[in-house]
């Protein structure tokens, strides 16, 4: 692995509801501020220090959706001295079967990890610098709900963050529902694997994001889940009004491998297929904050992982389709317009290997009026590896 992989640049992912990946609100990619960057990134702040066996780091306790956002996930899983192929290679090798640690069998508990599709987000470590989250996995299927974990390299160890989600009926969006359940189901898994170092095998840092909560769910989302899912994530025990904590012990996991499978020659492919129907505010060339849109259709993503016995490893995803939209009152559900077509698509590409860390994005979308001219155009393109980094971000807009 690259021990000192920086990346310098404004916007990892500038997601929109239209795109393809799992995500959360993120930044506006119309801001001008957000153009093509190549400054190295400053540290972010705080930074935490952890330690753990005679083994220490110094790490930004959170992830982010871009170099120099604002926190949006905690990182709860830190693993000393281990490369993230390995931990991808390890869990992929487990079975579902979680009944020895008094688990049903029984979704979500049965799940098996895979190679999830996902918007990338980073962290942060002293030792490595920015670092993006090449690999991803999820134990569970994108929809309806899932374990997905964000693995990021970080020098010679690895740390990432576990969360428990749910698909937002009608979306490519996911809402959070739990940090602590997902841990443990990382914990578990690596317990039941035998790979941990039976010296010191399985620690807790010290407090290092907000406690005893972080983030909220929806309070539309969460009255839609099925009352068994609100005592499995800790919430209230019928509808609420306002949003919901979500529980966060503050500390993250530290699990102390031994051993790690190693990932065999493999090409795996699967195909996702995204079902819009909801409204949304229109995603770029708004003119104003009510400026909402109805969006149907379906967006199929495409996606490719390959690997190799000597370690190299790639993933690929490309995400293209076709959407009706239509103008629409926010407040009152009164159409305002005549339909007209979203085109979209996307390119993801991740690398790697003992000596190269690489994401790219290319993402196309664009607004076109049933007559022919089109209302709108975004186009994102982004390039990070360990010699640097660069993004642009054009939109234009229907005079």
């Amino acid at each position: 692995m690259n021990h000192k992989t920086r990346f310098s640049i404004v916007s990892l992912s500038l997601t929109i509801i239209l795109g393809a990946g799992c995500s959360d609100s993120m930044p506006d990619p119309t801001d001008p501020a957000r153009a093509a960057s190549s400054e190295v990134a400053a540290a972010p702040s705080p930074l935490a220090q952890v330690s753990f066996a005679g083994w220490q780091s110094e790490l930004w306790p959170f992830t982010g959706n871009a170099i120099g956002a604002t926190p949006m996930d905690p990182i709860n899983l830190v693993f000393p001295n281990r490369d993230a192929r390995a931990i991808r290679a390890s869990l992929m090798f487990l079975d579902g079967d979680r009944t020895a640690f008094g688990l049903p069998s029984a979704p979500p508990f049965n799940c098996v990890w895979q190679d999830a599709v996902g918007d990338p987000q980073v962290g942060y470590t002293t030792e490595a610098g920015w670092t993006a989250s090449v690999i991803q996995l999820e134990c569970g299927d994108y929809a309806p709900m899932r374990f997905h974990l964000r693995l990021f390299p970080a020098g010679t160890s690895t740390i990432a963050n576990a969360h428990f989600e749910v698909i937002i009926p009608g979306t490519n969006e996911h809402e959070v529902l739990s940090w602590e359940l997902a841990e443990a189901i990382v914990k578990v898994d690596f317990l039941r694997s035998g790979l941990l170092d039976p010296a010191a095998p399985v620690g807790v840092t010290a407090p290092i994001t907000p406690a005893p909560t972080y983030r909220t769910i929806n309070p539309l989302i969460y009255n839609g889940l099925p009352a068994a899912l609100w005592t499995l994530i800790g919430g209230p025990s019928g509808p609420v009004a306002a949003p919901v904590p979500i529980p966060n012990d503050g500390r993250a996991v530290v699990l102390n491998l031994a051993s790690a499978h190693e990932a065999e020659r493999a090409i795996i492919r699967r195909t996702v297929v995204i079902n819009f129907n909801q409204t949304i505010p229109k995603p770029f060339c708004s003119q104003g904050p009510y400026d909402y849109l109805h969006v149907t259709g379906t967006i199929e993503i495409d996606q490719t992982t390959m690997t190799k016995p000597h370690g190299d490893f790639t993933s690929r995803f490309h995400a293209h389709g076709m959407l009706e939209v239509v103008p629409i009152n926010p407040l009152t559900g009164a159409l305002l317009g005549d339909p007209y077509k979203a085109v979209i698509n996307e390119q993801q590409s991740n690398v790697l290997t003992d000596k190269r860390t690489l994401t790219t994005m290319l993402r196309l979308q664009k607004l076109i009026d049933g007559d022919g001219p089109f209302q709108g155009m975004l186009t994102i393109h982004a390039t990070l590896d360990k010699d640097g980094a660069s993004s642009t971000v054009t939109v234009s807009c229907e005079s």
